[in-house]
């Protein structure tokens, strides 16, 4: 007459879980495409003329903002789902191609679809190899 009270209920995973800690490369692979990604968009916007302060925060910032945005991917691409994971690694990608596109000072048409095309690729390539690997 009491089994009911005695059966184990469902434990909601989002209301006491446990933080994830953050690995090694969940900061390490960020961070290197951050700085490789702000070394070349000022390498590009430098045009083999001296450097100077306007190309190294446009190298800063557009690193950082790579990062943040990759940090950021990488830690919530768990929760979705695999389709919306790769159009935001298709996405992610997109964006950053184009705007490495522009700093050549070519039209915007060319940038974008040279975008377009890249995150094209990308979604195929991530979704593809999401759906493979689903448990």
């Amino acid at each position: 007459m009491v089994t009911h009270a005695a059966m184990p209920g469902r434990k909601r995973a989002g209301a006491h879980a446990r933080p994830r800690s953050l690995s090694p490369y969940a900061v390490g692979v960020p961070l290197a495409l951050g700085i490789i990604y702000g070394f070349y968009a000022a390498f590009i916007r430098r045009d083999g003329g001296p450097s100077t302060g306007g190309q190294v925060v446009l190298g800063l910032v557009s690193g950082a903002a790579l990062a943040a945005l990759c940090f950021a991917l990488g830690r919530i691409q768990r929760d979705l789902r695999h389709g919306l994971r790769a159009v935001a690694y298709g996405a992610l990608s997109a964006c950053a191609i184009g705007f490495l596109v522009s700093l050549t000072d070519t039209s915007v048409l060319r940038s974008a679809g040279l975008g377009l095309v890249v995150g094209a690729g990308v979604f195929l390539a991530t979704f593809y190899l999401f759906y493979s690997r689903e448990p």
